[in-house]
């Protein structure tokens, strides 16, 4: 549960120690702050590695990969340092093909019957995905205590959807067809998926990362019951492989999902990820005591350094001052003026007037 005492109000820049204290409910100077997609193309550095690789080759090279995770610490000195991947990167070594660059993902064969389940395949993590275990101990030789490493994965539901719609959808019918008239296929893929991406974060966490977030993007697309029959189960499954609980904080990010809150309070995570469309207080009384990461809108960014100063504080305000994440409530986007981000970082160490 979350407590509160007077602390020290000077940072004193970027702490990893900060981020966990945070993660598990204690208290901090200043909240932690890092950005979801903070690595990515709003930063000309970025762009200029691009130009010399696809995305998925630059997944895939160690030396590339390390260097663009740390342009934006090198720029802004977050707290949390999100190593540069995919949440599809597991699905190549289960069988699934992935094509992935601009445009979104397409994945020519995807999995429809009980038949293609059967045919996926476990894999080593460690051996098949190797060149991520490889970053996250090249970014813990870099930074070592100066901030936290941040691993991640897509939740299972998420990578079923698009395993079963063969890319991204709009409508999810595909998905929704197999869950409603085959829910058996359905739950195989999931329980598949929870054991697959379950053996690759844990194998991240031994891999030196300081805290691991999962991704289930397309949550928000479930009723409850639905959410509670086929997402939650898959999602704990996926828990129940990772070692040192306690240790290294475990944050859930769903977008649109407002209404999955009571749900996600319930699951054995750490920090629940909060989109701008649901007030940081009435997510608090929500979050069954956990910590709250979030919540200012990508959107605000693409406006004013002023601008986003008084988001991030009214965040900050809504949020308490303990057991609060300072993120926005989905990724960075690809337009936003490279100053908001520096006031974004700025407002979240600010003493708050």
């Amino acid at each position: 549960m979350l407590t509160s005492r007077a602390m020290p109000t000077t940072p004193t820049g970027p702490s990893r120690q900060r981020f966990l204290d945070a993660a598990f409910g204690r208290p901090t100077d200043v909240p932690p702050v890092w950005l979801m997609r903070q690595a990515g193309r709003y930063l000309p550095e970025y762009r200029e590695v691009r130009k010399r690789l696809k995305f998925l080759e630059l997944c895939a090279d160690v030396p590339a990969a390390i260097e663009v995770t740390l342009q934006p610490f090198r720029r802004f000195g977050m707290d949390g340092i999100v190593f540069f991947s995919d949440i599809l990167i597991p699905l190549p070594p289960m069988g699934i093909e992935v094509q992935l660059d601009e445009g979104g993902p397409k994945l020519p064969r995807p999995i429809r019957t009980a038949a293609d389940v059967a045919r996926l395949r476990a894999f080593d993590p460690n051996v098949e995905t190797a060149f991520v275990m490889e970053i996250h101990r090249g970014l813990k030789r870099i930074v070592h205590d100066e901030a936290a490493t941040i691993g991640f994965c897509g939740a299972p539901w998420t990578l079923a959807t698009y395993a079963i719609e063969g890319g991204s959808s709009k409508s999810f019918t595909t998905v929704k067809t197999m869950m409603h008239r085959e829910p058996k296929v359905l739950e195989d893929l999931l329980a598949k998926l929870a054991d697959a991406c379950g053996r690759y974060l844990a194998a991240q966490i031994e891999a030196g990362a300081d805290l691991v977030q999962i991704f289930d993007s397309w949550a928000g697309e479930l009723s409850r019951a639905d959410y509670d029959r086929f997402a939650r189960p898959a999602t704990e499954r996926l828990l129940s492989h990772l070692p040192r609980r306690g240790q290294v904080p475990v944050v859930h990010f769903a977008s649109g999902s407002s209404h999955l809150i009571d749900s996600f309070a319930q699951m054995p995570v750490d920090v629940l990820s909060i989109d701008w469309k649901l007030p940081l207080d009435e997510a608090r009384k929500r979050a069954n005591g956990k910590a709250l990461q979030g919540n200012v809108d990508p959107g605000t960014l693409l406006g004013t350094p002023e601008g986003v100063r008084d988001a991030v504080h009214a965040a900050r305000r809504l949020a308490g001052p303990v057991g609060h994440i300072v993120n926005l409530g989905h990724g960075i986007l690809p337009p936003t003026p490279i100053e908001n981000v520096a006031a974004f970082v700025a407002a979240a160490r600010d003493p708050l007037p």
